[in-house]
């Protein structure tokens, strides 16, 4: 079967399914459940791999609300994965688009199941929550889930069409400062003040930046600035989120940070020590290959490349997925340019008939990728050369 027969498939299968995935879209948007909390969402998506045939584990790799999902006997040449997100923001729902991107997976793994003995690939769904706060995917890649995969695959919904975005590394620490307390006017001598190294370190930190490279943020807030005025703080907390668009860069501003930390707790008397909030996120690694192929994919279908790629897309945990398989996140326009991603109105336009026609869009940009790659032998040759390449 050729490249345009696979896709009249694809085709026929996405039309079949829509309406069932059109409603499982505006039942997640109408019941947001935030990172680590998606119980009712993944409940309802494993029901309907279910009832599609897919054979599910759930939960998967440890967490309450992950899942993988297998159709067939699974002992094909190749192996795909599609990328299921799923989880919320507080207060302002489905603001990143997940109820819609996550059912764009859902219909892509139901339009190309039926096809794996004709690209000779196995495809699985994988459910991957917790993007927003602690990567699902990265707890998964450090427990090897991604080590046997060809390719991974998701669509993120954007305010513009992009290929392939930058994603940058985050990594984000609680500083905490030990001081000893005193009374603030009758013994301040008593007294070691941990606001004050929190403080500095805030001072260092941006000092710092005039001799990081362009890509390098900082961004940091007070978690606790004391008790009272008149009590020497005892015990203050900081915690930064440090970004980069190399992961081995990345730790580089990570050790510099702590030489600020170090720095404030010696100027100050106190002492220090840190602690993660969020597993590490890496920057998405490119693939040419996989890229030209999303190109052309984007081209059939008329969407315009409108979207600035260079311009930092943000992080994801995706790209941690990239350093274990060659994986693609490429960005699907659902809104006005002037309507940016985590907002209000972004959330708002998870329903309207323009996110149902994403949704269709987005199933076929993963299907016909997967389809254009792995019914080519070259393309999945170079594919992996470009992986194994720094």
């Amino acid at each position: 079967m050729n490249y345009h027969e696979l896709k009249e498939r694809i085709y026929s299968e996405i039309e079949k399914n829509k309406a069932e995935l059109t409603a499982l879209n505006d039942d997640i948007a109408d019941h947001p459940e935030i990172s680590g909390e998606e119980y009712e969402t993944s409940k309802k998506i494993v029901k309907l791999l279910d009832k599609h045939g897919y054979h599910t584990e759930y939960p998967f790799a440890g967490l309450d609300t992950a899942f993988k999902a297998v159709y067939g006997d699974n002992n094909h040449k190749y192996k795909i994965a599609i990328l299921t997100e799923y989880d919320a923001l507080p207060e302002i729902g489905h603001a990143c688009g997940h109820c819609l991107s996550g059912s764009i997976s859902v219909l892509s793994g139901l339009a190309t199941k039926n096809l794996q003995d004709e690209l000779d690939a196995d495809i699985h769904v994988i459910g991957t929550p917790i993007e927003e706060t602690d990567g699902a995917k990265c707890t998964m890649v450090k427990k090897g889930v991604f080590d046997d995969y060809d390719m991974a695959i998701m669509v993120h919904l954007y305010n513009s069409n992009i290929v392939a975005p930058t994603l940058q590394g985050l990594a984000s620490y609680m500083y905490q400062f030990h001081g000893k307390a005193a009374h603030a006017s009758a013994a301040p001598w008593d007294g070691v003040n941990a606001f004050n190294a929190a403080q500095l370190m805030f001072h260092a930190v941006d000092m710092l930046r005039q001799h990081c490279k362009p890509d390098a943020q900082f961004h940091g807030i007070i978690r606790n600035g004391g008790e009272a005025p008149n009590i020497v703080p005892e015990e203050v907390t900081a915690e930064f989120y440090i970004r980069a668009l190399d992961k081995h860069y990345l730790q580089e501003l990570v050790q510099k940070v702590d030489d600020c930390a170090k720095g404030a707790a010696i100027a100050t008397q106190t002492t220090w020590d840190k602690y993660a909030t969020a597993e590490v996120y890496d920057n998405l690694k490119k693939n040419p290959t996989g890229v030209s192929s999303l190109e052309e994919v984007y081209d059939e279908l008329a969407i315009p490349i409108n979207g600035d790629s260079n311009k930092i897309f943000g992080s994801s945990d995706a790209g941690n997925v990239s350093f274990a398989c060659p994986a693609f996140h490429p960005c699907l326009q659902v809104v006005d340019a002037d309507t940016p991603i985590h907002t209000r109105g972004f959330a708002e336009a998870m329903k309207t008939e323009r996110a149902h026609q994403a949704l269709v869009t987005g199933a076929k940009i993963i299907s016909l990728q997967i389809a254009k790659i792995f019914s080519d032998e070259d393309k999945i040759n170079r594919l992996k050369a470009d992986f194994e390449r720094d």
